[in-house]
């Protein structure tokens, strides 16, 4: 991570791709998944029904859940709801917290964990 801020740093007052710059966040070497965590931050897309399975485990696991429900909203919105229904029920169960964060985003998280709003 020093090397992206290093970057940004340098850049300072020069004009600067954005674009380029965020696409490389946690690309430099030493910042990718290679050390143990306690808990990840996941994103996950929600394009199937049987992808709630997949959410709910990583919810019991301990894991930060950022939900993609784009590819759902655009095929069958009544199954949208329905997972996300079932999500919710879930991240109650486990006294963790959910929250939309944009039209196509849902930050839900695990026990312990709480989203200020």
């Amino acid at each position: 991570m020093a090397g992206l801020l290093e970057k940004f740093k340098a850049s300072k007052g020069k004009d600067m791709d954005v674009e380029s710059y965020l696409n490389q966040l946690g690309m430099e070497e030493g910042d990718l998944m290679e050390e143990e965590a306690d808990a990840w931050v996941k994103s996950i897309p929600l394009d199937r029904i049987v992808d709630v399975e997949s959410v709910t485990k990583e919810l019991r696991q301990g894991n930060i859940v950022l939900l993609n429900i784009a590819p759902m909203y655009k095929k069958n919105k009544v199954k949208l709801r329905q997972s996300i229904s079932e999500l919710k029920g879930t991240v109650n169960d486990l006294n963790g917290d959910i929250a939309r964060l944009s039209e196509e985003r849902i930050l839900m998280t695990p026990s312990g964990i709480k989203i200020k709003r």
